[in-house]
């Protein structure tokens, strides 16, 4: 049983969301302000972080990165309808993915389970896949530059590992939304967009400045073979 902590000063809506997900199966968590919701993250055992964005005092955002700061934990982020700029600064803190509110309670479960699918993928064991000196290995979900480690969030690691098994080759975005974000790509959703951009500042940084993911103007991304 998936535990999920649920982040959200909005009392009423948060206990209604506690309420469907323990229908659902999961053992949820509550926390109404983002100091304490951070506290919980590092004090306890949990599976996902469900995180509001508005909340007084630390928002969601400064949430998120002081829970970056010390663990991989999936986030999903909870996002006013009209807060494009909360929603990228989200993906580009750390976040898993957001559900825009007021959202659909079995959108909400939705997400969850395929965010807690990617973390917990069964990939069949097997030997690393190796792109020039970039190594990803689908049994451990870790990612090197030669022998650096780089720490990716699970989308980012889903969506690094895609491009990896199709090095060479462009994917389309809407292919990578279905495969590492779990939907179909909808109009002005730059989440993919977002997220490579996050894959590759966090490579150029142990590489030296190599960037090896090429745009593909309005069809999508590749992995450069060297």
């Amino acid at each position: 049983m998936s535990k999920l902590l649920l982040i959200d000063d909005d009392v009423e809506l948060a206990n209604m969301l506690k309420e469907f997900l323990t229908q659902e199966g999961f053992t949820v968590t509550t926390a109404h302000d983002g100091l304490t919701g951070e506290q919980y993250v590092l004090a306890g055992k949990f599976d996902l972080v469900i995180l509001d964005v508005m909340m007084p005092g630390q928002d969601g955002l400064q949430t998120l990165r002081n829970i970056r700061q010390h663990s991989d934990i999936p986030v999903l982020m909870l996002t006013a309808k009209d807060d494009n700029e909360g929603r990228i600064e989200g993906l580009e803190g750390g976040a898993d993915d957001y559900v825009q509110k007021p959202c659909l309670p079995r959108e909400l479960v939705a997400r969850i389970r395929a965010i807690l699918r990617r973390h917990t993928s069964d990939t069949p064991k097997g030997n690393d896949i190796v792109v020039g000196q970039l190594v990803v290995s689908s049994e451990r979900r870790k990612v090197f530059w030669v022998d650096k480690p780089i720490v990716f969030t699970s989308t980012e690691f889903s969506l690094i590992e895609i491009l990896a098994k199709h090095a060479g080759t462009i994917v389309s975005k809407e292919d990578l939304s279905i495969q590492a974000l779990g939907r179909p790509l909808v109009k002005y959703d730059r989440s993919i967009d977002v997220h490579l951009s996050s894959i590759r500042q966090k490579i150029s940084e142990v590489s030296g400045g190599v960037n090896v993911i090429q745009t593909i103007y309005r069809v999508g991304y590749q992995l450069v073979r060297e």
